[in-house]
């Protein structure tokens, strides 16, 4: 018998409440079938264009990936409240041009609601979006698709002029509807002011322990992601040491005949086989 999937009223009613919410990003029905016992919340994000196929940055993203993506994610689920992200170029244009490519990620995936990046800009689609029936969750700080104009990877908020601005976004996004908002890579005073001042959840990711939820990329954490990572991630496993041994041990024991052995081949019940004439 399924479990009853996490709500977006579940998720909104941790507000505040002592036992943060959990995130975790999945990309593929292996790892999400492995993060759902323990999630509220399983983000496909768009940082599966790194993560999974090597690009530079989550620029190159396309809808139809995320879709193929979060189709695999809630499909390999039970319990989690699954959120897809809306890549670069898919809700910028206006309103309409973000319902139209929202409604078909929700569509087509199955999923609950989409995340788009963005602060006080992006109010009006988030509106737009919500009064139509899509649940969204915003983000905020270090926004990944705007990584160029930003002037690259780096910490927001920490000038006041930046800081007041970033908190404006947020009071923004709340009151347009978003359910949840993501602060990614911010400092911690401000994090921390905006979870006081916002009547939805946050949900950090290099920001502040005094978030309402926290969440990290599953790979990053589980030690499959190459050095350098983030100063926020923590490496609660070592599964590329644990990989790179069992590849090892296979590529040795087919070179020496090792593998297949007796207990991996198939042989008739009495063992003997004629050979075909």
């Amino acid at each position: 018998m399924k479990q009853q999937r996490r709500t977006i009223r579940d998720i909104a009613a941790a507000k505040g409440k002592k036992e943060a919410i959990i995130c975790l990003t999945a990309y593929t029905a292996p790892v999400a079938r492995l993060a759902d016992p323990h999630a509220d919340l399983i983000l496909v994000g768009d940082s599966l264009g790194m993560v999974l196929y090597g690009f530079p940055s989550t620029l190159p993203v396309t809808l139809d990936m995320m879709i193929l993506h979060g189709r695999a994610v809630v499909n390999a689920s039970e319990k989690s409240l699954i959120v897809v992200d809306m890549p670069f170029g898919s809700y910028q244009e206006s309103p309409a041009q973000a319902f139209h490519n929202a409604a078909r990620i929700m569509a087509e995936t199955g999923c609950a609601a989409v995340k788009l990046e963005g602060g006080s800009e992006m109010a009006e689609t988030v509106s737009f979006l919500v009064q139509r029936g899509v649940p969204v969750i915003g983000h905020i700080g270090l926004q990944p698709q705007s990584v160029h104009s930003a002037g690259g990877y780096r910490v927001a908020g920490r000038d006041q002029q930046e800081a007041r601005s970033i908190l404006a976004s947020a009071q923004a996004l709340a009151e347009a509807g978003a359910f949840a908002v993501v602060l990614e890579c911010m400092d911690e005073t401000l994090a921390g002011k905006i979870t006081k001042q916002i009547h939805i959840p946050t949900i950090g990711i290099g920001a502040s322990a005094g978030c309402d939820g926290q969440i990290l990329v599953s790979e990053d954490l589980l030690g499959l992601t190459p050095a350098p990572r983030p100063k926020f991630v923590k490496n609660y496993a070592d599964l590329s040491s644990v990989i790179d041994k069992a590849l090892g041990d296979y590529a040795r024991e087919v070179r020496e005949r090792i593998f297949p052995g007796t207990q991996n081949i198939y042989m008739s019940p009495d063992r003997k086989i004629r050979a075909v004439e």
